[in-house]
């Protein structure tokens, strides 16, 4: 089968251009270039840009992204087996995030009424106060996060 062109690998993927040239910035996928200077995909590229596509679907970023894909041989396109066994290695890290969310949405159900308007005081901003010992200063949003 002939090579993609760019133009190509996006109608085919539903992936803008612009989102597939930093893809290949990032080096999630790769080109070869035409005597015209031109990039050009070879057909296995839709399946990683699929495969990118459905693990930020479940929330992954783009570097977990790049190191899954790093980790198969001779970085081949991933098969389905590739795709259950990261998947598996996933599976606490989204478990995790569930988790999470699903405390936020019960803590936004106690907290449509409570009428506390302030970032200080609020539960879903500085639960239990924790942010306190720490002095004034900016509000963690999302614990575990570096800002």
């Amino acid at each position: 089968m002939a090579d993609l062109t760019i133009g190509q690998l996006a109608q085919r993927s539903g992936v803008n251009a612009s989102a597939l040239r930093f893809y290949e910035q990032r080096g999630l996928i790769t080109s070869r270039r035409s005597a015209g200077n031109q990039r050009r995909y070879e057909q296995a590229m839709l399946r990683r840009v699929a495969f990118i596509r459905a693990a930020q679907a479940v929330g992954l970023r783009l570097e977990e992204i790049a190191d899954a894909l790093a980790s198969l041989p001779e970085g081949r396109t991933p098969t389905k087996r590739d795709w259950h066994r990261l998947s598996r290695e996933w599976r606490p890290r989204l478990d995790e995030q569930i988790e999470r969310l699903t405390r936020l949405r019960d803590k936004l159900d106690g907290c449509i009424g409570c009428g506390c308007l302030s970032l200080k005081a609020c539960a879903l901003y500085n639960p239990d106060d924790a942010l306190a010992a720490e002095g004034t200063g900016g509000v963690l949003l999302e614990p575990g996060s570096d800002g």
